[in-house]
């Protein structure tokens, strides 16, 4: 498969209707993106899993608790298309951020990602984040946070690469928002090949009677029923 060039990427994720993104982010803590990529750049990705991709580690869930299921971490330099993607999709999602930074009165982030992995590297934060996660029949991900050290940007997205109905059952993207003295509240958001899901990392602000304030946030993935499942996720803040 051919790769993309920068500036194909970039105008993709630039033709984004990002209002409607950011209106879904500031109302629930998640946005789709439908059809980020094509089935061709889905399957080359997910095919990089066995042998054909560089990467710094493989975590097994249950070894850890953190649920059934593996996946592994991309190690510098990344592969073409999460490389482009990564830059393209910050520069967009960067205004986002800051008004939520803003609400919560925390600091604001660069307008470029490499100078914010700049900040990274200097609070110690080097290794690459984005990662190939797979799921076979009874797999699930339980709800957690992305969290990799100091530095934290309120934003990732998850690309489903694999077919709903066709190669895999079950497996729905899961976010939780845990709201202060309620009952949490759940949002599930049905994923097709080559849509992307954006959402909040630990945080976002929610508007109630008394002003602004803080929520947390927590995403997994339930049980797969069927199949296998693979999916592409960026962070863009590095680990420690």
């Amino acid at each position: 498969m051919k790769n993309p060039d920068k500036d194909d990427i970039a105008r993709r994720v630039a033709q984004l209707d990002w209002e409607r993104i950011g209106e879904d982010l500031d109302n629930v803590g998640a946005a789709l993106i439908e059809r980020l990529l094509e089935p061709a750049e889905c399957e080359s990705l997910a095919a990089l899993y066995d042998g054909g991709g560089r990467f710094r580690s493989r975590v097994v869930m249950q070894a850890h608790g953190f649920g059934q299921g593996e996946y592994q971490y991309f190690d510098y330099p990344l592969p073409p298309l999460i490389a482009k993607l990564r830059p393209a999709l910050y520069s967009h999602i960067v205004p986002i951020a800051n008004r939520w930074a803003a609400a919560l009165g925390t600091p604001q982030f660069p307008a470029e990602h490499e100078r914010f992995l700049q900040r990274c590297r200097k609070a110690g934060q080097a290794r690459a984040t984005p990662l190939l996660l797979r799921y076979t029949a009874g797999d699930f991900n339980c709800l957690h946070q992305d969290l990799y050290g100091e530095q934290v940007f309120p934003l990732q997205a998850t690309i489903l690469l694999s077919r709903p109905e066709r190669d895999f059952t079950g497996g729905e993207f899961v976010l939780v928002e845990q709201r202060p003295r309620m009952q949490s509240r759940a949002e599930v958001v049905p994923l097709e090949q080559g849509d992307a899901v954006v959402f909040a990392v630990r945080h976002r602000p929610a508007q109630g009677k008394r002003g602004r304030y803080r929520v947390a946030m927590r995403h997994g993935v339930s049980r797969l029923r069927s199949g296998e499942r693979y999916t592409a996720g960026l962070i863009f803040h590095d680990a420690a």
